[in-house]
């Protein structure tokens, strides 16, 4: 059973959460608190975060940065803010998904399914490539889901490896964005095309000299991105 923490100020709306989840057999954890969410989302073992944005004593950015700092749980970051300025925060921050507040309990269940089936889904495809991907000084550990470059580890989030992992087990092909949210993310891409790009751009600036020149992460104007073999 998958086990998912919702931090969320709200109960009324963290209930009906968790209420549709469990329908869905999952088990739910609720924390009201800002700081007591992000010390149980360290101390205990889930398989995703809900996250709100306003909360009382620490926000959801901070809590977000802190997560990330520590461990890849994927991340659902829920808000009523709708400015692409906090989406783009929040992705920036190592956020695997973003939901502006009205939204239904089943799209919220049917985006916690998709991000859990696809990363099960992505797990079990990298068991089919050898432990190591090692492609001119920027390594690949499969096993531990770590990445080096030039023999120094760089943190990544939970997507940001999925979709480093995903080009790089299929060199030189040419994917649109459309095609990396879909098979990352799982879902319908339309109005969530900026997650891609922050995505990309973060993981440029942890494996690559310089951004302005790729040398594994190509950007195929008009069309999309590919790896280059």
């Amino acid at each position: 059973m998958k086990r998912i923490l919702i931090i969320e100020d709200d109960l009324s709306i963290a209930e009906l959460q968790r209420d549709y989840l469990e329908m869905s057999e999952m088990d739910v954890v609720i924390e009201t608190r800002g700081d007591l969410g992000l010390q149980k989302a360290l101390t205990e073992a889930f398989d995703l975060l809900i996250l709100d944005l306003m909360l009382p004593n620490m926000n959801g950015f901070d809590i977000c940065k802190q997560i990330r700092s520590q461990t890849n749980l994927p991340i659902l970051m829920v808000s009523a803010k709708k400015e692409d300025i906090d989406i783009i925060r929040g992705l920036g921050l190592g956020a695997d998904d973003y939901m502006t507040k009205p939204f239904s309990p089943s799209e919220l269940v049917a985006r916690v399914k998709a991000h859990l089936a696809r990363y099960e889904r992505l797990v079990g495809q990298e068991s089919k490539v050898k432990e190591e991907l090692c492609i001119r000084g920027l390594i690949i550990d499969k096993r531990a889901r770590r990445v080096y470059v030039n023999e120094k580890e760089v943190t990544l989030t939970s997507k940001e490896y999925d979709l480093l992992m995903f080009l790089a087990i299929h060199p030189n092909q040419v994917f649109t964005k459309n095609d990396l949210f879909e098979r990352i993310w799982g879902m319908d891409s339309a109005g969530d095309i900026a997650t891609v790009t922050v995505h990309i751009g973060r993981i440029r600036e942890k494996i690559e000299l310089t951004s302005a020149e790729p040398q594994y992460i190509e950007t195929i104007w008009g069309v999309g991105y590919r790896f280059k073999a």
